[in-house]
């Protein structure tokens, strides 16, 4: 038994063993296993029930990461992923009026979508012809986004008639314990701990059942109800308007899992002499298929996460990591009371954080290059003030396109960015 685990892992090969990919597998678990909380909580505020989302984002991260583990062998975590969920909510249901049934059929559709990307040579040209200014700024735009979803949340942010937005009540028990669940997160980061962020969502939800400011409603019992399974709406995502919708989670996903891959790849060492991804091809398609697969559950976009590098630093080098992962998200189906007790501000808290973390990518823009910064800094900072990640990327693209022309650049803009602007100039004109 051993032996065969040995070779279809390729453990000796990778210099590895079942302990050190189990140990991996858990750790890559406990730093995203607050997607399982954070991920309903985000998707229940579109209309859709906090426990039946609860059983679709175990599910789905069960069964995506599975996927990648045996069909991969990547030791790459996939799970519902932050931003796609705000997008989700305040885009495509609250902000566009959509119902999530249409969402989730737009969901399902960008996975299809995809996965043929993934079968044709065109992903390659897809991924390698948007600039990577355009990718930083969407990353931190969709960052600073879950920011205010954050801050508005827990009330430290509020409306305000003269200014737009003001300062909230900071002696308001919710903006208390979420400042507090953020600094304990980043300073237990800063300290290199494993799980931080759900340890920091664990003690501020503690500190919310004593004082009462959180009801605690148990821990263990069977799965509720998954009422969201086959809700999906396809004929409703087909829908004219629904054109950017999908292509917003498609580009969004696609750049998303090209990074992940390549920076999980990276740090264990899997880059080929080229510095090529090996098994690509299986990646993206087990990547795709998750994000269909999650649809069909009841939840938003499945792409791989960042997280997996905590279990790559921990030793993880094959798919043995993964399924330890996936296996660890099957056993939280049973704990559905325990994360409906988390309240909102120790989610809230952990978004603030994943919010900093995404906003550095901006740190990597060739500042130096006008016609690169620029574009990425209106994009990042349209997606979180418009509340919309695809007026953002839209306006982030036809200015980077039109930017290029007016410099005299225009033959250095791929032609994927006049395409997808062109998209946008005409949602904007005939669409909103």
């Amino acid at each position: 038994m051993l032996a065969a685990i040995d070779r279809f892992f390729g453990l000796t090969e990778h210099n590895s063993s079942i302990r050190q990919e189990v140990l991996a597998g858990v750790t890559t678990f406990l730093a995203m296993a607050y997607i399982t909380v954070v991920n309903p909580g985000i998707l229940s505020a579109a209309g859709m029930d906090f426990g039946a989302v609860f059983v679709a984002t175990c599910l789905a991260a069960a069964l995506g990461t599975a996927i990648m583990g045996l069909y991969a062998n990547y030791p790459v975590a996939q799970a519902p992923g932050m931003g796609q969920n705000a997008f989700f909510t305040y885009g495509v249901v609250l902000g566009l009026g959509h119902t999530w049934q249409s969402a989730l059929g737009a969901v399902f559709v960008s996975g299809l979508i995809f996965i043929l990307l993934s079968v044709l040579p065109v992903r390659e040209w897809l991924i390698n012809a948007i600039p990577r200014s355009l990718k930083l700024g969407i990353s931190a735009g969709i960052g600073l986004f879950l920011g205010i979803i954050a801050l508005t949340g827990s009330g430290i942010i509020v409306s305000n008639d003269a200014t737009i937005v003001g300062l909230g009540d900071l002696t308001e028990m919710p903006a208390i314990f979420m400042l507090l669940g953020f600094v304990l997160i980043a300073a237990l980061s800063a300290r290199r701990t494993v799980g931080a962020v759900v340890i920091g969502m664990l003690v501020v939800t503690v500190l919310g059942w004593l004082t009462g400011a959180a009801e605690f409603k148990g821990v263990v019992s069977m799965p509720p109800p998954m009422t969201t399974f086959l809700e999906l709406d396809i004929v409703g995502a087909l829908d004219l308007s629904m054109v950017t919708v999908i292509l917003t989670l498609l580009l969004v996903d696609v750049f998303d899992t090209a990074g992940t891959l390549v920076g999980v790849a990276n740090r264990a060492g899997m880059l080929d002499e080229r510095g090529h991804l090996p098994r690509l091809r299986r990646a993206l398609l087990s990547d795709s298929s998750a994000t269909a697969v999650g649809a069909v559950l009841g939840t938003s976009s499945t792409t791989s996460f960042i997280e997996s590098a905590a279990g790559v630093e921990a030793g993880g080098r094959t798919g043995l990591t993964a399924l330890t992962t996936a296996a660890l998200f099957l056993l939280c189906l049973f704990m559905a009371p325990l994360a409906q007790s988390v309240p909102g501000f120790a989610t809230g808290a952990a978004l603030l954080f994943v919010a900093t973390i995404m906003a550095r990518a901006l740190e990597d823009l060739e500042w130096g290059d006008v016609a690169e910064s620029a574009p990425a800094i209106v994009t990042a900072i349209a997606v979180p003030l418009s509340y919309s990640i695809a007026d953002g990327i839209g306006l982030g693209f036809i200015t980077y396109a039109l930017i290029k022309i007016a410099s005299g650049k225009a033959s250095r803009c791929p032609m994927a960015v006049y395409v997808v602007a062109g998209i946008f100039m005409l949602k904007f004109g005939f669409l909103s």
